[in-house]
């Protein structure tokens, strides 16, 4: 393309137009394109009569070659800029600090509550959001000797294959894609929720987003899908929490044990910096990493289930720690069975199992699930994505799950 410019700058060649594209020819009749491959050799180019195309002189140096697939790059507010508009407070420091400390403490066994990451499947309505964590306010004071609730805020939203990706990638539902605005919802709710003294667990998506809201995140989650990516497992060596990461979407173990096994291991890689630089990102590895079945071509809840995984993490040499999820392929998406699912492993708490230290509810007001019309409003409290329980299931299932600890204490 320089080359082409330069030769009408010199008067070698003339400009020539056809409908779509610009088009250089000098006076050897070799042809130069701007700013696309013109589809010209078949002749259907009015602007190319009479004209040879010389192969030896149409070298890709002259052939646009990048972002031919990219409709528009829009700036985006670095993440040093979203931390000023909404700084991180005392209070929500606190929350966050000392709850990613006492899920430290239930890892190492020298806390012998159990971890509920409790909420909606996904985060549609910030407002919604905040009543939620003011009812589950309640039942972190009614529950605080046996379970250690962090309310489930997930704002990113992996596809199987397209759909609605979360508050961050299109926060208006309306495919209007605001990211920016996601992105400061997305900082803005958290903040609020943790100055409420209501930690948050999340799972981590895309690698960019940390950077925006991670020092707000008490416990973090790589899903099924993402588990075996290499640069999640990276991204999970430097989270400042804890995180789990799930059994592959057919049941598969070793991907977790894998991930695992990676992520409590160094890494180097690139990434950006708060000043939305992009960086060599070199980590410590995090130590604070665990499993959570979630079932796949069939459950792995049940205790058979338990025992898959203790041995596989036994070979790995690795904590036999893990967090089941109620929900997913665990209840084959039935949210009903939730609570079905819930009562036998709050059975094998009650039995003394020590192995099993943290669960996963899908829950919010309404139970069920909704899509999102144009001509129809939503359902306040209820979820767009998977199904959930509904509030008074989730009252009854913490219930359950707080005797079941109360239980196991009886064992030692």
């Amino acid at each position: 393309m320089r080359e082409a410019q330069n030769l009408v700058a010199q008067g070698g060649a003339a400009k020539i137009k056809c409908n779509k594209h610009l088009i250089f020819k000098d006076r050897e009749n070799h042809i130069f394109l701007d700013p696309l491959l013109c589809r010209a050799r078949d002749g259907s180019c009015k602007a190319l009569e009479n004209t040879t195309f010389n192969d030896q002189s149409s070298d890709t140096m002259n052939q646009n070659t990048d972002d031919l697939r990219i409709k528009a790059i829009n700036d985006v507010a670095s993440p040093v800029e979203v931390h000023g508009e909404f700084p991180i407070t005392e209070q929500a420091a606190r929350t966050t600090f000392q709850t990613r400390q006492t899920i430290h403490e239930i890892l190492e066994q020298k806390d012998d509550r159990v971890l509920v990451v409790v909420g909606p499947c996904s985060i549609h309505d910030p407002k919604g959001a905040k009543e939620y964590a003011t009812q589950l306010q309640a039942m972190q004071r009614e529950f605080a000797d046996d379970l250690l609730i962090v309310m489930r805020v997930y704002f990113e939203k992996p596809r199987t294959t397209v759909g609605w990706k979360g508050l961050i990638n299109d926060p208006d539902l309306d495919e209007s894609f605001q990211i920016n605005k996601g992105l400061r919802l997305a900082r803005s709710l958290l903040l609020d929720l943790n100055d409420m003294g209501v930690p948050a667990g999340t799972e981590f998506l895309d690698v960019i987003t940390p950077q925006y809201v991670a020092d707000l995140v008490s416990w973090g989650a790589i899903g099924a899908r993402t588990t075996e990516s290499q640069v999640h497992r990276e991204l999970a060596s430097g989270l400042s929490c804890p995180v789990g990461l799930k059994n592959g979407t057919d049941g598969n173990l070793k991907i977790a044990v894998d991930a695992i096994g990676s992520a409590m291991r160094p890494h180097h890689f690139l990434s950006v910096t708060k000043e939305a630089k992009a960086a060599i990102v070199s980590t410590v590895g995090n130590e604070d990493c665990h499993i959570i079945l979630r079932g796949g071509k069939s459950p792995n809840y049940h205790r058979a289930g338990v025992e898959d995984a203790v041995e596989v993490l036994k070979k790995a040499g690795l904590p036999l720690r893990l967090m089941i999820d109620l929900s997913h392929a665990n209840s084959r998406k039935i949210p009903e069975r939730q609570s079905e699912v819930g009562r036998d492993v709050a059975h094998q708490i009650a039995d003394g199992d020590e192995r099993i230290f943290g669960v996963m509810i899908e829950g919010y007001f309404a139970s069920g699930r909704q899509d999102v019309t144009p001509d129809k409003e939503l359902t306040y409290g209820q979820s767009i994505t998977d199904a959930c329980i509904g509030w008074d299931d989730t009252v009854v299932l913490l219930h359950t799950l707080a005797d079941a600890v109360r239980q196991r204490r009886k064992h030692r």
